[in-house]
């Protein structure tokens, strides 16, 4: 189907139709080229193909295209647009921005505009509509490989580590997660079928996914790490999660280091992280290991 061929900004809930999305994926990959960053999260990218009786509100003309991803449990709306690289500078991403603003308001939602890495236009387009950072997303590399040695991998007598050994797992590792992230917009609040939709994903290697008990009571998880590979050159530290009431046995680093190592045993040159801009420990335990700011995403509202 041919792609919108005007300027007028259309809103529509539930599903974009077909030319939208296909005009959408075609931006995310345009300006992804142009910029080295992705646009949209993956989230808002699934977004672009929401069902008729999703949430999700799509704001779209010729050449723009931003989805309005409602928030869980009181947590802000999440706004995410992306403009033709070749049509910038020209107020599109402006225009985009005030309708999708306001279809947020018209739908009720409390809505924050995403800038993944934080560009300079996203910096300027921020500050001329009065715009505050309301929340940071670091995201954080570090090299692995010749010359890049990780510390030594040292498990405590006391606790036990393996990976992954199927569905029999996943209750748990649901438990932790929530007790973990109960703060966290996105981790935060999951129910099993966010378990079973990664374990399910071409991604996911049940020798990546680290699990540890206390020796003495190996029913109960006390954290795990998910790790991720990308490509044959790029891991990721996915999920890092630790049961609040075992927190101070060093089960974070424990736990990061166990996917580093399988990571690095993988074969790839470099290791990815997100973590959250305010979250003091988690930033020094991984800083600790070697890693080092990459870019940034910012919320703005």
């Amino acid at each position: 189907m041919p792609a919108p061929e005007t300027d007028e900004l259309q809103v529509r809930r539930g599903a974009a139709p077909a030319e939208v999305s296909a005009l959408a994926h075609r931006l995310v990959r345009a300006a992804t080229s142009v910029d080295g960053v992705g646009p949209l999260s993956d989230e808002a990218v699934k977004a672009i193909d929401a069902g008729p009786d999703s949430p999700v509100v799509h704001v779209w003309s010729k050449g723009a295209y931003a989805n309005i991803v409602p928030g869980r449990d009181g947590e802000p709306s999440m706004i995410e647009a992306v403009v033709d690289p070749e049509r910038r500078r020209h107020g599109l991403g402006r225009s985009l921005l005030d309708a999708a603003f306001g279809a947020a308001r018209q739908q009720g939602l409390e809505a924050r505009a995403w800038a993944h890495g934080d560009l300079p236009g996203a910096v300027a387009l921020a500050s001329a509509m009065g715009l505050e950072k309301r929340r940071e997303l670091l995201q954080l590399r570090r090299p692995v490989g010749e010359g890049h040695d990780l510390p030594e991998l040292v498990v405590d007598p006391g606790l036990t580590l393996r990976t992954y050994r199927g569905p029999s797992d996943d209750a748990e590792i649901l438990r932790v997660n929530n007790a973990a992230f109960d703060w966290h917009p996105e981790q935060g609040g999951w129910a099993l079928d966010q378990i079973t939709e990664r374990v399910a994903a071409d991604w996911f290697d049940p020798e990546g996914l680290f699990l540890a008990f206390d020796t003495e009571d190996p029913a109960r998880l006390l954290g795990f790490h998910w790790t991720k590979q990308h490509d044959a050159d790029l891991g990721e530290v996915y999920i890092v999660g630790v049961d609040p009431q075992a927190q101070g046995r060093g089960l974070g680093r424990l736990l990061t280091l166990a996917g580093l190592h399988h990571l690095a045993q993988r074969g790839v040159a470099e290791i990815n992280l997100y973590v959250e801009g305010d979250n003091t420990a988690a930033l020094h335990t991984y800083e600790r290991l070697g890693f080092t700011r990459y870019a940034v995403d910012v919320a703005y509202g």
